[in-house]
């Protein structure tokens, strides 16, 4: 009926600087991803689809370290670290459809650069108000879809081991470690589903930057170069965060597991790169930092 989880470690002293250092991670991820929000809404010079498509990975960011950080965050301060098998339950449903929605965002968002630097004179055509509203609805989809099959799965498992979780939240390759069910299957359908969702979403960045690399290659102007170069750094720079991770975290044989290494690479997607997210698509980008000194303006 309930699970426990193991955290980070059980020396008092330091769960108690894991908190405030977790609390701080967490607080910038917030008051980042809602002032992005707020940002983009509120200044019409940031009304195009690439902004439109970062006001959702700001929310879906906002959404998945709320998942995780807050339920974290009382853990550490708390002696039982107990959670009901239910709660452990959608923690794992909603974890699972927004780290899903971020690995098709990043790619439609690649899509968006390619469409934006080799083919500018057709992007307002091509990324019509509608197609971009597709978009975001088939990134949900995948999210929904994916994290009904891997929720349902998990938790048709037999749990009657011990019910302590080796990790700070309820993930899979934990309760796979409690099952005393076969969890070959489960194991492959995530290696099959995660690496095929992952593979398209890389494929899909890298193609696009192939491409993007290229024409910017061909501009005559220096100045072009560097301003196309400067747009796409902070969209890779995220890519490369978050696959990065996602790859070390589920793509690669169950025998490597280590779970003290896997809570510190779940930390790193959960509540650091939420937190890195707006920061790097705020201080690398020109619209973005000038849109702000305008807002500041009109407030003072």
């Amino acid at each position: 009926t309930e699970f426990i989880l193991q955290g980070f470690t059980d020396n008092p002293k330091m769960q108690l600087v894991l908190f405030f250092i977790f609390l701080s991670i967490y607080l910038i991820a917030v008051l980042g991803n809602i002032g992005m929000i707020l940002l983009i809404c509120s200044n019409t010079q940031l009304h195009k689809p690439m902004y439109y498509f970062l006001g959702n990975l700001s929310f879906v960011d906002l959404c998945c370290s709320s998942t995780i950080a807050p339920r974290m965050l009382i853990d550490l301060l708390s002696e039982t670290k107990i959670i009901s098998y239910n709660a452990c339950a959608t923690q794992l449903f909603f974890y699972v459809f927004f780290v899903d929605i971020e690995c098709v965002l990043l790619a439609v968002m690649a899509y968006d650069r390619y469409v934006a630097i080799c083919n500018p004179l057709l992007y307002s055509a091509i990324m019509s108000k509608t197609l971009c509203q597709q978009l975001i609805a088939f990134a949900y989809c995948i999210g929904l879809m994916d994290t009904i099959v891997y929720t349902s799965s998990t938790f048709l498992l037999t749990f009657c081991r011990s019910n302590l979780i080796n990790h700070f939240f309820c993930d899979m390759p934990p309760l796979f470690v409690l099952s005393c069910s076969d969890t070959s299957v489960n194991e492959l359908v995530l290696l099959i589903i995660d690496g095929f969702i992952e593979a398209c979403s890389i494929c899909m960045s890298l193609i696009s930057y192939v491409y993007i690399v290229v024409t910017i290659l061909r501009m005559n102007s220096a100045e072009g170069r560097r301003k196309a170069f400067s747009t796409c750094a902070s969209h890779l720079t995220a890519v490369g965060i978050f696959h990065g991770t996602i790859v070390f975290m589920y793509i690669r044989p169950t025998s490597s597991y280590s779970m003290d290494q896997d809570k510190w690479a779940s930390m790193f997607y959960t509540i650091v790169i939420p937190m890195l997210n707006p920061l790097i698509y705020s201080l690398r980008n020109k619209e973005v930092k000038d849109a702000l000194v305008k807002s500041v303006g009109n407030v003072w």
